[in-house]
């Protein structure tokens, strides 16, 4: 490099300037160079020959790694190089053999920090913790992942599988998504051995010859308007959450979490967002009169309150929705222990199917439920809200009939 009478490394480096193409300098006559782009980035590099091929490998940027720092790198490389080995090549070995000692903790933890956003709710990325914390990382946490076997991910599952078959199948399910992530990433190859088909349906029976199907308990159709009746009578925010959610025949967090944003008072239209619904689709709810009266006292009382809250509904503290517990209290305190807030949701499908002509899915668009049927589901472009203004109707009157 020529430059202006130079007095140390320092403003050699200065002085070296960018061009319209990547430029290369020697510096205080060092074996390797430092390199310099259009847009003035600097940094060290080392550019050798190996069988006839010329090579550069980047050292460093000058902002970080200093001429001394650089210089110990360089001796690195050319002793490597006197032994024949290709350092580009040799560093590249290195990474991998790093990249696969990754363990399925560490790997867990960036695949849960990478999707949280994506998730839910924070419970969600808890529950993903704590169900790898208990099951998973005692047999293969401090593992690397690519060494994790099937036989590693049958220790875990076998214990749990017939007992707790739906936890099973969930850390199942958890240990394949990490695994498959860490191979998308480089840190492991090969197929993933927490894979069911073709690899755990081979050991473990399938879930439903064990699991164990439980319904919540659900009031049956024929004593709903009586239960309403007494229900009508009881005074308490628990109530009036109870109501609204039997009459919409929504899901309890739904209901508990309603905003005023989300209810067209005109249109008579309750509007849940993709975010708030379990299938993360957005959900129109038809409103009855009886549901449209509920909403018309709740909105009074916000309407008088000095700050209005943003819910419906409002729990102990005002500006804050109401827990589930509110509603399971009001069951207790009329005495039915045996029946579940959710469990409306199966009293109203069994409405539908025994005592109108509607549609069976009709009767799922009305629950937000997923089609099961692929073809079905491709095909149906509506959510049937016209007809299910019609059957909410009819709900709510035979509700309100006691």
């Amino acid at each position: 490099m020529k430059a202006k009478n130079p007095k140390t490394i320092q403003d050699q480096i200065d002085q070296a300037a960018c061009g319209t193409s990547r430029k290369l300098y020697r510096i205080n006559g060092a074996e390797f160079l430092l390199q310099v782009t259009p847009k003035g980035v600097k940094s060290w590099c080392y550019r050798y020959t190996l069988n006839n091929k010329t090579r550069v490998m980047g050292l460093g940027p000058v902002h970080r790694i200093s001429f001394d720092e650089a210089t110990k790198r360089a001796r690195k490389i050319r002793v490597l190089l006197d032994d024949g080995i290709d350092p580009l090549a040799e560093r590249d070995h290195k990474k991998a053999e790093q990249a696969l000692s990754k363990t399925f903790k560490e790997c867990a933890a960036e695949f849960i920090r990478s999707h949280e956003a994506g998730w839910k709710s924070a419970k969600h990325t808890a529950q993903w913790s704590a169900t790898l914390e208990t099951y998973a990382y005692p047999t293969i946490g401090d593992l690397a992942v690519q060494n994790i076997k099937v036989a590693h991910v049958t220790k875990i599952i076998d214990p749990i599988w017939l007992d707790k078959n739906e936890t099973a199948e969930r850390v199942r399910s958890r240990i394949e998504k990490v695994l498959a992530w860490a191979t998308v990433h480089g840190y492991r190859t090969g197929d993933n051995p927490a894979r069911w088909s073709g690899y755990l349906s081979e050991i473990f029976p399938k879930r439903a010859a064990v699991r164990k199907v439980k319904h919540h308990p659900a009031l049956p159709y024929l004593e709903l308007p009586a239960f309403m009746r007494l229900l009508e009578n009881t005074s308490g925010r628990g109530a009036w959450v109870l109501r609204f959610l039997i009459l919409t025949a929504t899901r309890t967090t739904e209901t508990r979490a309603a905003e005023w944003s989300e209810i067209d008072m005109e249109e008579r239209l309750w509007c849940i967002p993709a975010e708030r619904m379990k299938a993360s689709r957005p959900h129109r709810v038809p409103l009855s009169e009886p549901a449209m009266e509920i909403l018309r006292y709740m909105k009074a009382i916000n309407d008088a309150h000095p700050t209005p809250s943003k819910y419906v509904f409002n729990g102990q503290t005002w500006g804050k929705h109401p827990s589930e517990a509110i509603m399971l209290m009001r069951l207790k305190h009329m005495g039915r222990t045996d029946i579940v807030p959710h469990g409306f949701r199966s009293t109203f499908r069994d409405f539908v199917a025994e005592k109108t002509d509607f549609p069976r899915e009709v009767a799922e668009a009305a629950l937000a439920h997923a089609l099961q049927d692929k073809t079905e589901a491709a095909y149906q472009r509506g959510d049937y809200l016209e007809k299910r203004r019609e059957l909410m109707t009819l709900w709510a009157n035979f509700c309100m009939s006691g």
